[in-house]
Protein backbone atom coordinates (compact mmCIF):
# COMPACT_ATOMS: atom_id res chain seq x y z
CA UNK A 1 0.00 0.00 0.00
CA UNK A 2 1.13 3.59 -1.11
CA UNK A 3 1.62 5.92 1.76
CA UNK A 4 -0.06 9.07 1.28
CA UNK A 5 2.29 12.16 2.33
CA UNK A 6 0.89 15.20 3.61
CA UNK A 7 1.42 18.56 2.17
CA UNK A 8 4.37 19.59 4.39
CA UNK A 9 6.01 16.57 4.29
CA UNK A 10 5.82 16.91 0.60
CA UNK A 11 6.78 20.53 0.58
CA UNK A 12 9.72 19.90 2.91
CA UNK A 13 10.84 17.15 0.20
CA UNK A 14 10.23 19.00 -2.98
CA UNK A 15 12.27 22.07 -1.33
CA UNK A 16 15.34 19.63 -0.23
CA UNK A 17 15.13 18.01 -3.99
CA UNK A 18 15.34 21.53 -5.57
CA UNK A 19 18.16 22.55 -3.32
CA UNK A 20 20.14 19.64 -3.64
CA UNK A 21 19.93 19.86 -7.89
CA UNK A 22 20.36 23.56 -7.05
CA UNK A 23 23.94 22.74 -5.29
CA UNK A 24 24.71 20.10 -7.89
CA UNK A 25 24.06 22.56 -10.73
CA UNK A 26 26.51 25.14 -8.96
CA UNK A 27 28.98 22.28 -8.36
CA UNK A 28 29.08 22.14 -12.32
CA UNK A 29 29.32 25.71 -12.87
CA UNK A 30 32.70 26.85 -14.67
CA UNK A 31 31.91 30.48 -14.26
CA UNK A 32 31.47 29.81 -10.28
CA UNK A 33 35.04 30.51 -8.44
CA UNK A 34 36.57 27.25 -8.10
CA UNK A 35 37.43 26.97 -4.80
CA UNK A 36 33.36 27.28 -4.28
CA UNK A 37 32.39 25.30 -6.63
CA UNK A 38 34.39 22.59 -5.44
CA UNK A 39 32.79 23.11 -2.02
CA UNK A 40 29.72 22.10 -3.07
CA UNK A 41 30.98 19.45 -5.60
CA UNK A 42 32.35 17.63 -2.07
CA UNK A 43 28.73 18.52 -0.66
CA UNK A 44 30.43 20.74 1.64
CA UNK A 45 28.00 23.18 1.29
CA UNK A 46 24.19 22.22 2.37
CA UNK A 47 20.89 23.52 1.73
CA UNK A 48 21.51 25.51 5.04
CA UNK A 49 24.32 27.60 3.40
CA UNK A 50 21.98 28.15 0.16
CA UNK A 51 19.76 30.42 2.70
CA UNK A 52 22.60 32.88 2.43
CA UNK A 53 22.61 33.13 -0.88
CA UNK A 54 18.58 33.18 -0.84
CA UNK A 55 18.30 35.60 1.42
CA UNK A 56 21.70 38.10 1.37
CA UNK A 57 21.35 40.80 -1.62
CA UNK A 58 24.06 42.70 -3.70
CA UNK A 59 23.65 45.76 -0.84
CA UNK A 60 24.53 43.19 2.29
CA UNK A 61 22.34 43.04 5.30
CA UNK A 62 22.53 42.89 9.37
CA UNK A 63 22.84 39.57 10.73
CA UNK A 64 19.39 40.43 12.48
CA UNK A 65 17.77 40.96 8.50
CA UNK A 66 19.38 37.92 7.56
CA UNK A 67 18.15 35.27 10.66
CA UNK A 68 14.78 36.82 10.14
CA UNK A 69 14.58 36.55 6.62
CA UNK A 70 15.59 33.05 6.57
CA UNK A 71 13.80 32.03 9.57
CA UNK A 72 16.18 30.86 11.45
CA UNK A 73 18.03 32.21 14.95
CA UNK A 74 20.51 35.03 14.90
CA UNK A 75 22.82 32.46 16.49
CA UNK A 76 22.29 29.73 13.89
CA UNK A 77 22.64 32.51 10.85
CA UNK A 78 25.83 33.40 12.80
CA UNK A 79 27.92 29.94 12.50
CA UNK A 80 26.51 30.11 8.89
CA UNK A 81 27.86 33.67 8.44
CA UNK A 82 31.44 32.58 10.46
CA UNK A 83 31.43 29.98 7.63
CA UNK A 84 31.07 31.43 4.65
CA UNK A 85 33.34 33.88 5.86
CA UNK A 86 35.60 31.36 6.31
CA UNK A 87 35.08 30.28 2.64
CA UNK A 88 35.37 34.06 1.00
CA UNK A 89 31.76 34.18 0.24
CA UNK A 90 31.04 37.02 2.65
CA UNK A 91 32.78 39.48 4.62
CA UNK A 92 31.42 41.20 7.95
CA UNK A 93 32.07 45.02 7.49
CA UNK A 94 31.21 47.98 9.73
CA UNK A 95 27.28 49.38 9.19
CA UNK A 96 27.05 53.02 8.02
CA UNK A 97 23.76 53.06 9.48
CA UNK A 98 25.16 52.68 12.94
CA UNK A 99 28.69 52.15 14.49
CA UNK A 100 27.51 49.54 16.77
CA UNK A 101 26.19 46.67 13.98
CA UNK A 102 27.97 44.93 11.03
CA UNK A 103 26.76 44.06 7.60
CA UNK A 104 27.52 41.12 6.00
CA UNK A 105 28.20 41.39 2.47
CA UNK A 106 28.95 39.15 -0.48
CA UNK A 107 33.35 39.47 -1.29
CA UNK A 108 33.70 39.15 -5.02
CA UNK A 109 33.99 35.91 -5.03
CA UNK A 110 30.86 35.73 -3.39
CA UNK A 111 29.09 37.50 -5.94
CA UNK A 112 30.20 35.12 -8.14
CA UNK A 113 28.93 32.18 -5.98
CA UNK A 114 25.54 34.84 -6.19
CA UNK A 115 25.78 34.87 -9.98
CA UNK A 116 26.20 31.09 -10.02
CA UNK A 117 23.04 30.38 -7.71
CA UNK A 118 20.53 32.38 -9.79
CA UNK A 119 21.60 30.32 -13.09
CA UNK A 120 21.07 27.62 -10.72
CA UNK A 121 17.53 28.66 -9.98
CA UNK A 122 16.41 29.33 -13.06
CA UNK A 123 17.98 26.02 -14.52
CA UNK A 124 16.46 23.98 -11.61
CA UNK A 125 12.87 26.15 -11.97
CA UNK A 126 12.75 25.08 -15.58
CA UNK A 127 13.66 21.72 -14.91
CA UNK A 128 10.86 21.63 -12.68
CA UNK A 129 8.53 23.09 -15.17
CA UNK A 130 9.61 20.59 -17.82
CA UNK A 131 8.79 17.63 -15.69
CA UNK A 132 5.43 18.76 -14.56
CA UNK A 133 4.40 20.43 -17.52
CA UNK A 134 3.70 24.55 -17.61
CA UNK A 135 0.17 24.26 -16.41
CA UNK A 136 1.27 22.49 -12.96
CA UNK A 137 4.27 24.56 -12.70
CA UNK A 138 1.88 28.05 -12.83
CA UNK A 139 -0.74 26.75 -10.72
CA UNK A 140 2.56 25.33 -8.43
CA UNK A 141 3.81 28.92 -8.40
CA UNK A 142 0.59 30.81 -7.72
CA UNK A 143 -0.48 28.66 -5.11
CA UNK A 144 2.74 28.59 -3.26
CA UNK A 145 2.74 32.71 -3.90
CA UNK A 146 -0.88 32.97 -2.15
CA UNK A 147 0.02 30.89 0.22
CA UNK A 148 3.48 32.54 1.62
CA UNK A 149 1.59 35.66 0.81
Amino acid sequence: MATTWHLGRLLGEAMRRFDERVLSLMAHDVEVPLALSNLAARQQVSAAHIHITRHLDEHGARLTELAERAGMTKQAMGKLVDQCAAWGLVVREGDARDARARTVRFTPAGLGWLAGFRRAVAQAEAEFTEAVGAEVATVVRIGLEAYTG
